[in-house]
């Protein structure tokens, strides 16, 4: 493609190359610059790649997109913001394949998997749509799922991405939208048709560094959509209706001013039944994930498909037969009458959502398996700890994904927070040992809650991310006890 074409839409500060040069494709890492390409010089949070441009030139670049000239004697564009002129000429060379589908965005703290999830069954199971997603548990299209790094790609692969779901025939995607992707303009150059925020706790200050940050990050998600969904019994309701630049629905189940509210709500073990009532519309829904969480979870979803042109009828005879969520209150087999329960809870509202939930229906006692993450957010190690012993009748404190981190200070940190007394709880580093000493001394009727790791098959250590399956920990542990019998 010819650089003039990369470059529509972009002011230009200075350049030295020839807009009519032929360029081979983009890069925007060095380690894999490829003869012919342009290479996106990005300043940063970790590394400057302007530092990487020799790096690049040796490659065979043959152009570089950068916000300082480079010393190198090679043909390059200067921009004020090389990371948002990245988003640009990634749409410009995969031909805008975002405007080609219908674009669903989902932010918010807690919930934006489950609901992404969700969203895709109802659309393929009450329109027969073929529906791209990018998300935590994956990136999918259709029936296919590939492989994912984090919640929301860098601008480059994402665009990438969706031309290959309009490609092979999708009309809608699905998306989680991290924080980080909206501050860092990953999702620039996209417009979504809905917008849907969940909820607002705390989560990665280690980033942000305040929630008024955090929120900021998350409303700029209604500055790219058509339309917007927002949860109006979460505290920060309020800051996202002002802030929107498109027109909002609402939904809540205590706020009886919102627009979709639920009613009549029952938590039963395996499911949640309720009334969803909108204007003078009320539709009995049953979704068979089980929590109080989940009603919000199918709020947020049908006010969605309704603003998809999808009724309440409709969308809830489509969520009846939606399946749990991997990571998700997931349940494992185990040898006896306990529970043990899977889910991705690393955020204190979370984990007190799903120890809660746990708690309505527990015959036993209620045994949580938690940590928290190195390298994030220090500040609710403590709150983690003060409400995963408080709310269950035992925790085992022990080590999540470290990263760079001592797993034994992350321990001592949370620690820090318990307030309840000592016979409550233990601490074991090693989480396999952790998760081993639950299931060897459980009760007759117990739940034993694993947090934190969810879907995720590996423990993060020193940016070696080493194999770790709780479900193939929990099959190990139950072979070992049956051999010792």
């Amino acid at each position: 493609m010819k650089l003039r074409e990369l470059l529509r839409g972009i002011e230009i500060l200075s350049s030295t190359a020839e807009p009519d040069m032929e360029l081979s494709g983009i890069s925007c890492d060095s380690r894999s610059t490829a003869p012919g390409e342009l290479f996106v010089a990005i300043s940063g949070y970790a590394s400057d790649g302007h530092r990487f441009i020799p790096m690049a030139v040796n490659r065979g670049a043959a152009a570089v997109l950068c916000q300082t000239p480079p010393a190198e004697d090679i043909p390059y564009i200067q921009v004020q913001d090389s990371r948002r002129a990245l988003a640009t000429v990634s749409r410009n060379y995969y031909h805008n394949p975002g405007a080609e589908m219908t674009l669903i965005g989902v932010t918010g703290t807690n919930g934006k998997t489950t609901s992404t999830l969700l969203l895709k069954h109802i659309l393929e199971d009450s329109l027969g749509a073929k529906v791209g997603l990018v998300g935590t548990n994956g990136n999918w299209i259709g029936d296919m799922e590939l492989a994912t790094e984090r919640t929301t790609p860098d601008s480059y692969t994402l665009q990438k991405l969706f031309r290959q779901m309009a490609d092979e025939g999708c009309t809608h995607v699905v998306m989680e939208v991290s924080s980080h992707a909206l501050d860092q303009d990953r999702v620039a150059e996209l417009r979504f048709t809905v917008g849907v925020f969940t909820n607002l706790t705390q989560d990665h200050l280690d980033y942000h560094k305040t929630m008024e940050n955090y929120a900021a990050a998350k409303a700029k998600l209604f500055s790219i959509s058509d339309q917007g969904i927002i949860n109006l019994d979460d505290p920060w309701a309020e800051y996202f209706l002002h802030q929107a630049k498109c027109p909002v629905s609402t939904y809540a189940i205590d706020n009886s001013s919102a627009a979709l509210v639920a009613e009549a709500i029952r938590l039963l073990p395996d499911r949640v039944e309720f009334t969803a009532v909108m204007g003078e519309e009320r539709q009995e829904i049953r979704l068979g994930i089980p929590g109080r969480f989940s009603v919000y979870n199918a709020l947020d979803v049908l006010a969605c498909c309704h603003a998809l042109g999808i009724s309440l009828e409709v969308s809830a005879r489509s969520l009846s037969t939606a399946k749990g969520v991997k990571g998700r209150v997931e349940p494992v087999p185990t040898d006896g009458d306990y529970t043990v329960l899977i889910d991705y809870a690393h955020t204190p509202d979370a984990l007190e959502n799903v120890l809660r939930t746990v708690r309505e229906t527990a015959p036993g006692r209620v045994v949580a398996v938690f940590g928290c993450g190195g390298d994030r957010d220090r500040g609710k190690r403590p709150i983690m700890g003060k409400i995963g012993t408080s709310l269950a009748d035992f925790a085992i404190i022990t080590s999540d994904n470290p990263r760079t981190e001592d797993p034994d200070s992350i321990i001592q940190e949370i620690l820090s927070g318990v307030e309840t007394d000592k016979s409550r709880y233990t601490a074991i580093t090693d989480r396999s040992q952790a998760i081993a000493y639950a299931i060897n001394r459980h009760q007759s009727g117990d739940v034993i809650l694993l947090a934190g790791k969810g879907h995720e098959t590996y423990q993060e250590i020193n940016h070696v991310k080493y194999p770790m399956d709780e479900r193939e920990i929990v099959a190990e542990i139950l072979e070992r006890r049956k051999e010792s019998t």
